[in-house]
């Protein structure tokens, strides 16, 4: 006797090498047995129609109750079984008719078994005989099963517990076994019950799109329910664009709330915003072709070309704000219409509390908005452009590139080609996208590692997939010397992610636009421009201000505004296509890119814009404070005020009333304690440390400047614009209580990422503060530079606190668009008022309200009238 682990349903009786194997050795149909007898000591034998099964069990006891147990369940099945449809005149195992059978090669089996797909299950048995009595090895669940191609003739059947992997006997043998699979799966999952409750309102009986009665697919954050075939043409629009679930399929995606969302909007209200300017001429019906389908739905979804504007469009500003407004109430066609036309579904809601829409609709308690802006959170915004292929496959063509034309042809002999891009025409090459990489748009394929885009001026963009990405890179950089201008060779020999031509405005002249050659690798944007011989770098992690344009529309194209220390560049595309994608990748490299020094946004002198934002708050407002750095701020705003600097510390403005200095503070220690390498590195921080114990005083800061000389630039630079504002705040140690020891204790173990135990992380710091300006060089000149900045900010602080005028504060005349005595304004300007709020305080006494897509700047002009 073998001890197994065995099973009885109303079905089967099975047995297992352990209770934790999902699988069976075998199994036997209940409807199969005919009696069962017990044939001595604790043994008991199961007797079915051509084969006996003796079992023995733990006791007598044991024995007569599975006795007991079988023989219910036998009687109850005996007249069931003569019911059931087989396909044979004898018993089968499986309980519905076999969809198909046949031998297939399982791997980890001698020989070939016999398999059947019946209904929702694949039923495994060692030969043809076995499955006529129905005595099999086991059978699989099709609802957790999924079916994938391997190769030519091999496929794999994977559950969450076992993957199956299967032979055929030819291609064809295979195809057949797979499609028989995929319809049991299909049929597993398959379940009217939420298509019944989604067809309760009128609208969702047919479907949103061609009006086919009964529809059983859907686009779950459109909220609109739509037939198969308007379902695949969704498919190809992408993810981002429509979410396609089945009704009676993917079950689990149908919460109670989503149901309920579907009742709310469905395709009456949802057709009232995507559908309410459809021409008739334009409109599809359910007798339309897959390419009429294909274009309409394109136009309505990815265009937006049907749809009700609303009337904030294009204010983006305006536009999230009432989105957040729209999301604490239960108007969800106000929601779905501001999102799809440009709100940002994570824009920031200036509530700390709730810093997304989504979190104020849950403070709102309203379920149906969260459940809208949750499936909305990664959607494409109508009329943006997107780059997802309409095809899910590629289509193989032989492709050459010869005298300044790549043309591809159906394949290597055929001698007119199937189409042809002229170098000249192309206008952007973005680098090879490696298989399923995140952000990807196009769907991966099969054998395709690596893929290329083409945008040309036509505003058409073409996708090239090889099998390698070194063939990929040799085929960009082939096409790239063919389109870019012998001016700009030189960006040829960098690792580009992106290449191609672009018009910019730059300098004192922005009359006309000039064409350049851009290429972006990494962090640095490096431009050819159209006066100049040598390319020039540009580090985007360095820029001062970044405005991503947007597409105005008729009007063209809004250019985007880059701004680095002493100049401002404007960039403009004339093609939507490819100049979004432009603004994106710019955006991107501009960014912190990861969690060391050198992946930060960087002021001009390579220190952590995050680090640069926060000491300069605190030297302004918070270097009297007491317990300064001691005392930590509340942790919930440290954390957020964190991970805002750290996803874009350009646009974070850090203002007195609406930040506490501790929380500021608490935010730039728990920055150098998280920091990936720490500030010392990892490989230096020991030699810090060890020479804390030279005696020698002259030696010792010898030691440091050294230490500092072996540091990366950025780490160097951070660490001494730190040791500066520390050695400031101790200067005022009489109102802060933070001497030079006491701001040791507390940064010694955040800089060094340790647990405070070790007391040379202190000693260094408090040597660094101590001997700041022989071991950073400091000259007078700079002390002094230094002293002065400090002493304009106690006395501002001073007259603010007392009331009287700030110092600084002058009377300034300010002209409105032309220097005339009737354009003439006299304001008062303090030291703390910027541009912005300048130009608006003009704006307000001239009563001139800002119009949509309106730009005002302001210049200051010296004595000899040079801006």
């Amino acid at each position: 006797y073998q001890k197994r682990w065995v099973k009885l349903d109303a079905d089967y009786l099975r047995y297992f090498d352990s209770e934790k194997d999902a699988y069976s050795k075998r199994f036997i149909p209940v409807s199969s047995i005919s009696r069962i007898t017990s044939v001595g000591d604790q043994k008991f034998e199961v007797i079915t129609n051509n084969r006996n099964f003796v079992f023995r069990a733990e006791s007598d006891a044991d024995r007569n109750e599975w006795i007991r147990t079988l023989q219910q369940i036998t009687e109850e099945r005996k007249s069931k079984a003569l019911e059931r449809t087989l396909m044979c005149p004898t018993t089968n195992g499986a309980a519905d008719p076999a969809d198909k059978s046949g031998f297939l090669e399982l791997r980890g089996f001698k020989h070939k078994l016999f398999v059947a797909v019946a209904g929702d299950k694949v039923f495994l048995y060692k030969n043809a005989e076995d499955y006529r009595l129905g005595i099999g090895i086991t059978y699989i669940e099709m609802n957790v099963g999924n079916v994938k191609e391997v190769d030519r003739r091999g496929f794999d059947l994977t559950t969450p517990y076992r993957i199956f992997s299967f032979s055929a006997d030819s291609d064809q043998e295979k195809e057949e076994w797979v499609e028989a699979m995929q319809q049991s799966i299909a049929e597993a999952l398959s379940n009217s019950e939420v298509a019944e409750r989604i067809w309760v309102v009128e609208s969702n009986r047919f479907c949103a799109d061609c009006g086919s009665p009964k529809p059983d697919w859907a686009s779950i954050n459109l909220c609109v329910v739509i037939c198969k075939r308007c379902a695949g043409e969704h498919r190809g629009l992408g993810p981002g664009i429509t979410k396609v679930r089945s009704l009676k399929m993917d079950r689990k995606v149908w919460t109670e709330e989503l149901i309920e969302l579907f009742h709310q909007i469905g395709n009456a209200v949802a057709n009232q915003f995507w559908a309410a300017n459809v021409p008739p001429s334009e409109a599809i019906t359910p007798a339309s072709g897959s390419r009429e389908r294909r274009r309409f739905l394109i136009a309505k979804y990815r265009e937006g070309k049907y749809r009700r504007y609303h009337p904030l469009f294009g204010n983006q500003e305006e536009l999230d704000r009432a989105l957040c407004v729209a999301v604490t109430t239960s108007d969800l066609a106000e929601t779905q219409a501001l999102l799809f036309c440009g709100a940002a579904v994570t824009c920031a809601t200036g509530d700390p509390q709730c810093p997304t829409p989504l979190a104020l609709a849950e403070k709102s308690g309203q379920r149906l908005q969260m459940e809208f802006l949750l499936h909305n959170k990664n959607s494409e915004r109508a009329g943006l452009p997107s780059t997802i292929l309409c095809r899910a496959e590629f289509s193989r063509r032989w492709c050459t590139l010869q005298d300044g034309v790549l043309s591809y042809y159906e394949n290597d002999r055929n001698a007119v080609p199937n189409g042809e891009i002229k170098m000249e025409e192309i206008v952007c090459l973005p680098h090879p996208t490696a298989r399923g990489r995140p952000g990807s748009p196009f769907p991966p394929s099969r054998r395709i590692e690596s893929t290329f885009e083409v945008y040309i001026e036509s505003e058409r963009l073409y996708l090239f997939g090889l099998e390698s990405p070194d063939s990929a890179r040799e085929w960009l950089k082939s096409i790239a010397k063919s389109f870019v201008h012998p001016r700009a060779e030189e960006l040829l020999a960098l690792d580009f992610e992106r290449i191609g031509r672009l018009h910019y405005k730059g300098g004192l002249n922005l009359e006309r636009a000039k064409e350049g050659w851009f290429a972006l690798a990494g962090s640095t944007l490096h431009v050819c421009f159209e006066d100049s011989e040598r390319q020039e770098p540009l580090q985007l992690r360095k820029l001062q201000e970044l405005c991503a344009g947007v597409w105005g529309g008729a009007a063209g194209p809004r250019p985007a505004e880059a701004r680095l220390a002493g100049r401002t560049l404007y960039i403009q595309g004339e093609r939507k296509l490819d100049f979004l994608g432009w603004v994106h990748a710019i955006q991107k490299a501009a960014g912190s890119a990861g969690d060391t020094l050198s992946e930060q946004q960087l002021t001009e002198s390579d220190v952590p814009l995050l680090v640069d934002r926060c000491i300069d708050y605190i030297t302004q407002c918070g270097l009297t404070s007491e317990g300064i750095y001691r005392k930590s701020g509340q942790n919930s705003k440290t954390t957020s005020l964190l991970e805002m600097l750290r996803r874009d510390a350009r646009s974070v403005r850090l203002k007195e009333g609406e930040h506490q200095v501790d929380d500021v503070a608490n935010t730039l220690k728990r920055f150098f304690r998280d920091l990936g390498d720490g500030l010392f590195t990892r490989r230096w921080g020991q030699d810090w440390l060890r020479a804390t114990a030279l005696e020698d005083e002259e030696v010792k800061i010898g030691e440091y400047r050294r230490l500092l000389g072996t540091l990366p630039t950025v780490n160097r630079a951070t660490l001494k614009a730190l040791i500066n504002h520390l050695f400031r705040v101790q200067r005022f140690s009489g109102e802060n209580q933070m001497n030079t020891h006491n701001l040791a204790i507390v940064f010694g173990p955040t800089l060094f990422q340790t647990d405070g135990k070790d007391y040379k992380a202190g000693r260094v710091v408090e040597d660094l503060i101590s001997h700041y300006v022989k071991i950073f060089n400091v000259n007078d000149q700079e002390m002094k530079k230094q002293q002065d900045e400090i002493m304009a900010i106690m006395k501002m602080r001073e007259a603010a606190s007392s009331g009287t005028q700030q110092a600084g504060d002058f009377i300034c005349t300010v002209y409105l668009e032309e220097k005339k005595t009737e354009a003439e304004q006299h304001v008062k300007i303090p030291a703390t008022m910027t541009a912005e709020e300048l130009t608006f305080e003009i704006l307000d006494r001239r009563k001139i309200v800002m119009k949509e897509k309106d730009y005002w700047s302001c210049f200051e002009v010296n004595e000899r009238e040079e801006a």
